[in-house]
């Protein structure tokens, strides 16, 4: 069962193979295709201590992120050097920081699922690498029709998956299928492939798990008027 605890113990045993030391190269590539308005504030879902935060706040925009770990949360701003204001509200502990260096990044501590359409109100972007594929079919049927379906109306976002033979592997990272990524977005949002590539190659833990494929796949999306 991978509930809270699952992740929260991940972080403290330091079991976070997900976390880049970079930001997305596919990212930053296709974030300009997805055509997210200057400045807008950018939803980041399960979003750990990601560096893309930092990418996406140089870039002028504003970074929303939600995290369950209280310790990735922590990480995040002490390995950047920053100072977060931190509140109490209804959705969890919220750490703020900003500055000319970092832009405005704002974290959530708390459950994503907690989060509702006034939360994410002004989100006119949503970048989500790590958190579609970190969950097993049931709860992402639940993130898509949960989650998703908090975004405001022509929200725009890019979405990265990972395909596998699912029985060659236990998740996580789960394979998301393109089939499956049209079906769960697909009523609320409009689905276009950017890229899908072989990165077999390059994941040798997926190698040595006995993995005979693997594509990453990335999407735009666009939520519906």
């Amino acid at each position: 069962m991978m509930d809270a605890e699952f992740w929260r113990q991940r972080w403290q045993d330091n079991q976070i193979g997900f976390h880049q030391d970079q930001p997305t190269p596919l990212m930053q590539k296709h974030w300009p295709s997805i055509g997210a308005p200057p400045g807008c504030r950018v939803f980041v879902p399960l979003a750990g201590k990601s560096r893309d935060m930092l990418w996406l706040a140089a870039q002028g925009h504003r970074v929303l992120g939600v995290e369950l770990s209280q310790l990735a949360v922590e990480q995040f701003f002490a390995e950047h050097g920053l100072q977060p204001r931190i509140d109490e509200t209804r959705y969890g502990r919220h750490y703020r920081a900003g500055g000319p260096q970092t832009g405005d990044i704002e974290l959530i501590c708390g459950d994503a699922f907690a989060l509702d359409a006034a939360a994410l109100a002004d989100c006119a972007a949503v970048f989500d690498r790590a958190a579609l594929i970190a969950l097993p079919p049931a709860l992402r049927l639940r993130y898509v029709d949960e989650l998703y379906a908090c975004l405001p109306a022509r929200c725009r976002g890019l979405l990265i998956t990972l395909e596998y033979p699912q029985d060659e592997k236990e998740g996580p990272p789960f394979s998301v299928s393109e089939s499956e990524v049209r079906t769960r977005f697909g009523s609320r949002w409009d689905v276009d492939l950017l890229e899908r590539r072989d990165i077999l190659a390059t994941q040798q833990n997926f190698i040595d798990e006995g993995v005979t494929a693997l594509d990453t796949c990335v999407y735009r999306l666009q939520r519906h008027a």
